[in-house]
């Protein structure tokens, strides 16, 4: 069961990321991140009333409880960098490289919770993911000139090529993110883990936006960007309970990688919705990362 919800939990991942693409054209990165928190939380809670494990709050160790709010302001912040990437960065571009947490999760996976079983696999998968990100990330995309012309009227200054660092920082973050949970919700319902943890974020992210001072811009959201941003959310909310049930009672150096091959489904969406194509070195390097988290999945 495990594994079907990392397929799932992938696939709704890769939803998230398209329709987050379709709702920050015009509207701030932080406010989508605020606004749909509060999708994701009201998903969540609405889970676990109805598996009827609210009343075990209580039950839950001070221990488990720091990891939870750990694992979400680690979230927090992996969302607010990793939107901001989408803001500014191609879908191609920016997914390839978030999904390199995959790397620095299966080794401090290895490293922390002795996850060593087919270790000359996993070390080997992890190689070829590393590969197949490089070739991802290492090219020039091949836009329509559509999006093409509105990325370069909304960022004329160098301040656009900070994409690739927040990619990299919402990476990072989320190797941290599933490293944490995974000792977080330890002995938790994965459904109540899951809503604790997106309290925190929610608070995080509406800090964040009060701070600079983006609240007055409510006013102003295009209506079809707010409904693409609740969209979002719930495919969120849906990858996130799969996602943590899968880590409660998996492997997280397995799950982890099946989870980040929610790129397949961000490419495809991206060719069809924003018209973005591979090149031929790019395919090599997803076919790469798709044959690497197959082995690991099957061998480990």
């Amino acid at each position: 069961m495990w594994l079907v919800m990392a397929l799932l939990s992938a696939f709704f991942a890769g939803l998230t990321a398209i329709l987050a693409k379709c709702g920050i054209r015009k509207t701030d990165s932080d406010l989508a991140t605020a606004l749909r928190t509060i999708v994701v939380l009201a998903f969540s809670w609405t889970m676990v009333f109805m598996v009827g494990s609210a009343q075990t709050i209580v039950q839950i160790q001070p221990k488990s409880l720091a990891f939870l709010i750990l694992s979400g302001l680690t979230t927090g912040a992996s969302w607010i960098c990793y939107f901001k990437a989408l803001f500014v960065g191609d879908v191609n571009q920016v997914v390839p490289i978030d999904k390199s947490s995959t790397i620095l999760t299966v080794l401090l996976a290895i490293i922390l919770f002795g996850e060593t079983n087919h270790l000359a696999i996993k070390l080997a998968g992890t190689a070829l993911l590393a590969t197949g990100i490089f070739l991802m990330t290492g090219r020039e995309p091949a836009n329509s000139q559509r999006v093409k012309t509105q990325i370069l009227k909304q960022h004329q200054s160098p301040k656009k090529q900070r994409w690739r660092v927040y990619a990299i920082g919402s990476a990072v973050f989320a190797a941290l993110t599933a490293i944490l949970a995974k000792v977080g919700i330890t002995g938790v319902e994965s459904n109540l883990g899951t809503a604790i943890r997106t309290g925190v974020v929610l608070i995080m992210a509406w800090l964040i936006v009060f701070l600079k001072g983006k609240q007055a811009s409510l006013e102003n959201i295009d209506k079809r960007e707010l409904l693409f941003i609740i969209l979002s959310g719930f495919a969120t909310g849906a990858s996130w309970l799969c996602y943590y049930y899968a880590i409660q009672n998996g492997v997280v150096s397995v799950v982890v990688p099946i989870d980040k091959m929610s790129i397949l489904v961000s490419i495809a969406f991206s060719f069809l919705v924003f018209h973005e194509k591979l090149s031929k070195k790019a395919a090599w390097g997803l076919a790469l990362m798709v044959f690497s988290t197959i082995a690991m999945a099957i061998w480990s």
